[in-house]
């Protein structure tokens, strides 16, 4: 990216013609901004002069197009070397900016990894989103969460790798539940040695990584020698393991062959569009996943998929080949882009024949199944948003309601949830946990109190998305709160309300409270606006207590040796192990403490410092 030129438009118009002269002929990306800053689009071009003068030119352009060029503020564009490296720069923009006219890939998670923690002595498998950490290592990313844990449970079943977490496996004095169903081999309890275990880990690996014949290769070698040194029971184990990994490499080579490949189709319905994507690795199919682009309409079908791949293969490698439902322009530079980033050569493939074809076929049905499903999903939300409204008496139809809830096991561990929905669901992007503290335990009442300032004060402040609606999960109580604190922040004109639990708390008998007259309404279980606030008050209660669990188990597992610097898992374990306990470590003296291996006098009254 060599370098960056920007345009500043006078307040009246942007003259689109006379900076486009301007331009170099050679590639790059160009980005337009509106008289707020915000990006509206971002382009890549082999020649910017060209591309950029045909915006502003006097042929006839679509609505989409005319609209977009009317808000024209500012134009910015930053030099490449090449059109591949445009591309990837283009993909970076879109990524970061969201503008408004572009095609979006929509997705609220992050894409699921297999995870290995090599940075432990017996590394272990484990589900992991987010941020990856240089020690571990990842493989994927995967369609969706189900194949991330079906390939872990796959693993454990034929290559008994652990997946407690390090500071459970620390703290074991003997094997688990796993070492005795044969899904692990204990290494905790030091049943299995680390050049052994380091073995099965890199037979995982090569597994997971496609490569199941080099395994079952090993494998063979390895029964045989076992064979040969009349250790029958051990070479048993070796002969089970073959057959359990030969049936399944029968089973995936009848289904997906024996190939590494993306199939993706796009269909369409109405103005909606759908995407879907099926993943094979090394003959083994990591499942389905549909995507609903955004800024769709306008598009053409192959414009779309372009955009897709681009901002699809981002964040993820390309595998050698990959089937799309419709030819796409300028295929030959996404070819030498994805090349370059996998270190092998791609190809992208629109006309597939024989048993390829009929993949794309599933998969294109699969899209369209799924546009129908979304489709028929927010006629019923619309529906159930109208007669919501219609039962508050609301002005205007709210875009999005907000609720929260709290949860807590008697005062402790306190987390609060708020969640975001809208006409097409839960927009889970924009989902919040809040830690709480600083007040008394169990009060409910300061609870919603803190949670709720958090929330509008910030909102308030940088002047984010408001909600049309606000629920907060409980009776009058809650909601006099909920009320003073948006009255504090300046938002007293955002619709309120409460849901009190019914008889016996049946679903679909909630109290509405409401902050004016008639101050509550029983909706009952036929309205559709009583399933709508249903699902809300549910979704917000999952989320809330999700969180207060996962704050409850790393409290319960959390050891206080975990604090003392310099003492790593090793001297945890070497310290319970020899006193038998936590309780036995602080009966010790400093003397004894500086008798285990490995800790000196230093060490051992930092220890016995911080336990006393």
């Amino acid at each position: 990216m060599a370098q960056k030129a920007e345009a500043q438009a006078t307040p009246a118009t942007f003259n689109g013609k006379g900076y486009a002269r301007r331009l170099t002929a050679g590639p790059g990306v160009y980005l337009m901004r509106d008289d707020q800053g915000v990006a509206l689009y971002v382009g890549k071009a082999a020649n910017l002069r060209k591309r950029v003068a045909s915006y502003f030119d006097a042929r006839p352009k679509i609505e989409r197009i005319m609209r977009m060029v009317a808000r024209i503020h500012s134009i910015e564009v930053s030099l490449t070397r090449s059109e591949a490296e445009a591309l990837l720069l283009e993909n970076e923009w879109i990524k970061s900016l969201r503008p408004r006219y572009n095609v979006l890939l929509r997705d609220d998670k992050s894409y699921p990894w297999v995870m290995l923690g090599k940075d432990h002595e017996f590394p272990r498998i484990a589900f992991h989103r987010g941020a990856k950490d240089r020690g571990r290592e990842y493989l994927g990313p995967y369609p969706s969460a189900s194949s991330v844990r079906e390939s872990i449970n796959l693993i454990q079943k034929l290559f008994l790798l652990r997946n407690c977490d390090d500071s459970y496996f620390s703290h074991r004095q003997r094997p688990c539940l796993q070492y005795q169903i044969k899904r692990c081999t204990a290494p905790c309890v030091d049943k299995v040695s680390s050049k052994d275990y380091a073995r099965q880990v890199e037979d995982a690996l090569l597994f997971l990584r496609g490569h199941s014949q080099k395994v079952i290769t090993r494998l063979i070698g390895r029964m045989e020698a076992a064979a040969g040194l009349q250790h029958y029971e051990l070479a048993a184990q070796y002969r089970d393991q073959i057959n359990h990994l030969k049936q399944m490499q029968a089973r995936q080579f009848v289904s997906a062959g024996n190939g590494n490949l993306d199939i993706i189709a796009l269909a369409r319905l109405q103005r909606g569009c759908a995407i879907e994507v099926m993943s094979v690795r090394g003959g083994h199919s990591l499942g389905q996943r549909d995507y609903f682009p955004a800024q769709s309409d306008g598009h053409s079908d192959a414009d779309v998929l372009r955009a897709f791949l681009g901002q699809y293969y981002r964040e993820r490698m390309p595998p050698p080949e990959i089937i799309v439902s419709h030819s796409l322009p300028q295929h030959e530079l996404f070819e030498k882009v994805f090349s370059e980033r996998s270190s092998r050569k791609v190809r992208i493939q629109a006309h597939p024949r024989s048993h390829r074809r009929q993949w794309l076929e599933l998969v294109a049905r699969n899209a369209l199944n799924a546009l129908h499903m979304r489709g028929a999903e927010t006629s019923r939300i619309s529906s159930q948003f109208a007669a919501m409204a219609e039962l508050l008496q609301l002005e205007e139809l709210p875009e999005t309601i907000e609720c929260f809830d709290v949860s807590h096991t008697s005062g402790h561990k306190t987390v609060a949830s708020c969640i975001v929905f809208g006409h097409e669901g839960p927009i889970k992007s924009r989902y919040r946990r809040y830690n709480l503290k600083g007040f008394e335990p169990g009060d409910d009442y300061a609870a919603m109190r803190e949670v709720l300032s958090r929330r509008y004060r910030r909102l308030a402040t940088e002047e984010g998305l408001l909600p049309g609606l606000i629920v907060v999960d409980g009776g009058k109580g809650q909601l006099g709160i909920a009320r003073e604190v948006l009255a504090e922040c300046g938002l007293s004109d955002i619709p309120l309300m409460g849901v009190a639990k019914g008889p016996s708390r049946r679903a679909g008998y909630e109290e509405w409270v409401l902050p004016v007259a008639p101050h509550s309404l029983l909706p009952g279980p036929e309205s559709p606006a009583s399933h709508l606030i249903q699902q809300v008050r549910d979704e917000a209660h999952r989320f809330a207590i999700t969180g207060h669990r996962g704050r409850r188990q790393k409290a319960a597992v959390h050891s206080v040796l975990e604090d003392i610097p310099g003492v790593g898992a090793r001297r945890r374990r070497t310290l319970l192990t020899h006193f038998g306990g936590l309780q036995g470590v602080r009966k010790a003296g400093e003397e004894e403490l500086a008798g285990i291996p490995g800790i000196n006098h230093q060490l051992a009254r930092r220890i016995y410092k911080a336990l006393h």
